[in-house]
């Protein structure tokens, strides 16, 4: 009976879709386990080989904790608002809507050929109205909410006006923006309506405000900072340029310790955890403030050393800072003016890691010495964020590379103040015995006792005090995009106002285009119906907010938001969603919640660090103080899957020509290497070049040099690849690197499945090395897996059919079969999921070489290798005579008792030189050992009546009989 890997697969693919095998329940009296993959952005081109790799993984334990006696919660759906398809929209003119379930479809098609134990019922799309309702209505929760620093939580914003109707804001401990006015309780109560709701802004967890952010003028859109690759954007290549604009944003900076304490209790990889800590970038020092000569404004700023103080030789602000305009002396305005222009279009990251680069422009402006009194010119610099700290530094050259020289590429003068005092690097960096500075109140001192003495006498004078600072800012939350959660708000005079729950969800509009309008506003903009009808208890209409196409801010009656929510919004809770998934009433039920709790194993990329995964946070961290959820950390333990890298080819173009020149003639000559797609190129490097110049316009007409240095053009056909006598071929490069379809090297599951079936696939990815690391994929290496699951087919059927007995299994097998349990399961529970491959491969082959075809070895094998290879499990398991699933059978239980060796093969040697071997009992005494030897008849063969003179026994290792 033939292994027909297609039909098997296909056949329990639909049982398992028929049947819902893999629905999980809310209520069990099992243990719950929670799967989740980090659910994928579906794109048009469908997955690639390297994309399953983590749901394999997951796949593997889901179906593991089954057997284990669990109820798995394993769900999947699709992160599927976003740019892409926003950006094929605006090429194409199809609906985002439409794009997005075609690729789903696909992505769907492509997942169930895999074999993922999926529960389907609780899908998700985040474009869907009726998932985006609960996103929408979180927002309007972190709109009337404000965090509470003497109970370290969020809280009700009802909660702060009371405390403002009572007693004003003096008292309120409270995260909100700098600077906020101080008022009493009847100032309070005397402000308008307008004038209160302006105040609660500025403590909202979200909140409207002028804010720096990433404009791409090419997509029209804000961009976060994970979107942005050397400065332009991740899509497209666009530049980015900074600016100012009026946007949403969150205010994840009041959960900043939570975020970082949060950590310590988390089972995540050591080095994303790290990434998070250094994000979230804590900083205990002082706030100094600076008087600005001739001015009445006030530079902050924020310093880990204030005992350095009296090292200052300059200030540098960062380009965006508000007071550059404002200080500016009319002889340096053009400069700086220039350079704040060309600093706009350096993304943060890109200004953070140029190092090497010094540039910077004088304001003409000087700050004031808060001790010496002396005048402290102000520059500008953009290696200073204007979003980090206060957006100014205090400059101490003899303490800070990059401040030294900055002063000495300047010619900025450095006082002279360290008579006496070690300013080398090392001295300075030991933070024990080193003070920089030569004033009376710090000589002498440590830096621990000078830190303290330096605040206290800044706090004395009044301009400054100790403070704990983080480099985590407030994350923007609007985008000037289409394809998008829109906002639950409108606006009245300009001030945004929620609309009510019960109205949830507001829908996206209809628009003709699905690029920003002629006067810049965003997609929504060209929305003719975008309307809000606010009704009295009656039904009255009490106002009608209207699109009129032009600002939503300051609008006359109103109008609905014109920006949507970015990417982040849907994928910061869904993993609580799919607890309940179906839920109209409530994100979910607190039955599903309390049950289901956190995701147990959570498996996705480490490139997520930064956003996803700290934004998720955040928003559970919310949740859990608004008594929504009963844990305030979503994710238990976090596994991050390597990347499956592809091998590219690359074709040589030489120098301003277009003649391609074969990988080995190239020698010292000048060459451009271009991607080409592999699909071209066969095992022996060798380019098919016919199907190159047929691939695009631009290669139509290319001239080949050939391995043999023949030239081979339009007029001179070629072997399409192949050497022949006269070694014809074109020889392309190799290189390892990232899977994508932009270096044309991607490998399709579909054509794995089709011609090898998808426990094959599964099995080789998980044999390609360890999860968390990468690997290249090497198609070639594929067959040794299908040929091992052939074998393991040959174990239970030969060409008659069913060949399993219930025949007693043999000592052999038993200890297979038991070894085999024991290192699978512990390779499971390490997420070592490669070497198990090889232990099944080592159990086939034994299995093989004992003939073994006893059901009580045979069964609990299939049920072994089930999470690894369900398909061929399923069928196996069935024909052993199974009506249920194999996902339903008990993991076998690994008994230690098969693995003791009962008996020992003795090597039996005459002087030393071994004549044959004898089974004996381990436990058998040396008296009774050489008795046995002595009588054996091959004993009497050697001795041929002759008496030994010695029997030297080893127990458990040799007999040696010396004649």
């Amino acid at each position: 009976m033939k292994y027909n890997f297609n039909e098997i697969e296909a056949k329990w693919q639909k049982h398992w879709a028929d049947n819902q095998t893999f629905k999980a329940s809310n209520n069990s009296d099992k243990p719950k386990y929670y799967v989740l993959d980090m659910f994928p952005y579906p794109s048009g081109a469908g997955l690639h080989v390297g994309h399953p790799l983590g749901y394999i993984a997951s796949d593997i334990y889901a179906r593991y904790k089954r057997h284990k006696g669990f109820n798995v919660l394993h769900p999947m759906g699709y992160d599927s608002f976003g740019l892409p398809a926003e950006q094929y929209a605006i090429q194409t003119g199809q609906h985002p809507d439409k794009t997005t379930k075609e690729n789903i479809a696909r992505y769907r098609e492509q997942l169930d050929k895999i074999g993922f134990s999926f529960d389907w019922s609780r899908e998700v799309r985040t474009s869907n109205s009726d998932y985006y309702k609960w996103t929408q209505w979180i927002f309007i929760q972190l709109f009337n909410s404000w965090y509470n620093k003497d109970t370290d939580k969020a809280e009700n914003i009802l909660t702060l006006i009371n405390k403002f109707s009572a007693e004003g804001n003096r008292t309120v401990n409270a995260v909100s923006d700098d600077n906020v006015d101080t008022f009493s309780a009847s100032e309070w109560n005397a402000y308008s309506s307008e004038e209160q709701q302006k105040i609660l802004l500025q403590y909202r967890l979200t909140y409207l405000a002028e804010t720096e952010v990433n404009w791409c003028p090419a997509l029209g859109t804000v961009l976060a900072n994970d979107e942005i690759v050397n400065g332009v954007s991740e899509r497209g290549g666009h530049p980015v340029v900074r600016k100012k604009m009026k946007q949403w944003s969150m205010r994840i900076s009041a959960y900043a310790e939570r975020l970082l304490q949060g950590l310590n209790k988390l089972d995540w990889p050591e080095p994303l955890k790290e990434i998070q800590r250094n994000w979230i970038g804590k900083s205990v020092g002082a706030e100094v403030q600076f008087k600005i000569q001739n001015s009445e404004f006030r530079i902050d700023v924020f310093t880990t050393r204030p005992d350095t103080i009296f090292g200052v030789s300059f200030m540098t602000l960062a380009p965006e800072h508000e007071l550059v305009s404002k200080i500016t002396t009319p002889e340096q305005k053009e400069a700086v003016e220039a350079y704040v222009e060309a600093t706009a279009k350096r993304s943060e990251r890109e200004r953070m890691a140029d190092v090497k680069t010094i540039s910077g422009v004088f304001t003409g402006a000087y700050a004031e010495h808060p001790f010496t009194k002396k005048p402290v010119p102000i520059w500008i610099g953009d290696y200073v964020l204007a979003g980090y700290g206060t957006g100014a530094v205090m400059a101490v050259p003899c303490g800070d590379q990059r401040d030294y020289d900055f002063a000495k590429h300047f010619d900025i003068e450095i006082p002279n103040i360290f008579d006496g005092v070690d300013i080398s690097e090392e001295a300075f960096a030991d933070k024990e015995k080193t003070v920089i500075g030569n004033s009376d109140f710090l000589n002498g001192l440590g830096y621990k006792e000078a830190t303290k003495k330096a605040i206290e006498a800044l706090e004395e004078i009044g301009q400054g005090k100790g403070k704990t600072n983080y480099r985590l800012r407030d994350a923007v939350f609007s985008r000037q995009r289409y394809w998008g959660e829109p906002f639950p708000v409108y606006y009245v005079n300009g001030l945004p106002q929620m609309i009510d729950a019960k109205h949830l969800p507001i829908e996206l509009p209809e628009v003709e285009k699905y690029l920003p309008t002629e006067t810049g506003e965003p997609p929504l903009g060209n929305a003719k119906e975008w309307y809000w009808l606010e009704k009295d208890g009656v039904g009255n209409v009490v106002s009608q907010q209207t699109f009129e196409n032009t600002s939503p801010m300051g609008r006359k009656g109103g109008a609905l938001e014109l920006n949507t929510m970015p990417g982040w919004a849907g994928s910061s809770w869904y993993f609580n969603r799919y607890m309940d998934a179906h839920n109209s009433e409530a994100f979910a039920s607190k039955e599903a919640l309390n049950y289901w709790q956190d995701v147990d194993l959570y498996i996705g990329g480490s490139e997520h660090a930064t956003g996803h995964l700290l934004y998720a946070r955040f928003w559970q961290k919310f949740l859990f103080d608004q008594n929504l959820l009963p844990v305030d950390e979503f994710a238990k333990k976090l596994i991050n899957q390597g990347m499956i890298l592809g091998t590219s080819a690359f074709v040589y173009r030489l120098q301003d020509s277009n003649t391609f020149i074969s990988k080995n003639l190239i020698g010292d000559k000048n060459v451009t290497p271009i991607h080409t797609d592999v699909s071209f190129v066969n095992a022996s490097n060798e380019l098919d070049i016919e199907a190159f110049k047929n691939w695009r316009p631009e290669f139509k007409d290319v001239t080949f040099i050939l391995e043999n240095g023949k030239v081979c053009n339009e007029n001179t056909p070629s072997s399409g690849g192949g050497k022949g006598e006269d070694n014809r071929a074109f020889i392309v490069g190799r290189e390892v690197e990232k899977m994508s379809k932009s270096k044309y090297n991607v490998v399709n599951p579909d054509e794995i499945c089709e011609n090898y079936g998808a426990d094959t696939l599964r099995m080789y990815e998980m044999f390609l090395g360890p999860l968390e690391q990468a690997k290249p994929w090497n198609t070639a290496g594929i067959t040794g897996v299908h040929g091992f699951l052939k074998k393991l087919w040959k174990l239970y059927f030969n060409d008659n059919g069913l060949k399993v007995t219930n025949s007693e299994p043999s000592k052999e097998s038993l200890k297979t079969l038991h070894k085999t349990i024991k290192k699978v399961e512990e390779d499971i529970e390490n997420f070592s999921f490669n070497t198990s491959v090889s232990t099944f491969m080592i159990c086939a082959n034994e299995l093989t070489a004992q003939k073994c075809t006893s059901k009580d070895i045979l069964e609990p094998l299939a049920v072994l290798i089930s999470p690894y290879a369900p398909h061929i499990a399923e069928e196996l398991w069935s024909q052993l005579g199974n009506s249920n699933s194999i996902s339903t059978a008990d993991f076998p239980v690994f008994d230690e008792k098969h693995l003791v060796e009962s008996s020992k093969t003795y090597p039996i040697s005459f002087n030393g030189k071994m004549r044959f071997t004898l089974d004996l009992p381990m436990d058998m005494s040396k008296e009774d050992i050489e008795k046995e030897v002595m009588a054996h008849e091959k004993t009497q063969a050697q001795l041929e009546g002759r008496t030994p003179k010695k029997i030297i026994i080893v127990p458990g290792k040799i007999v040696n009989i010396v004649g």
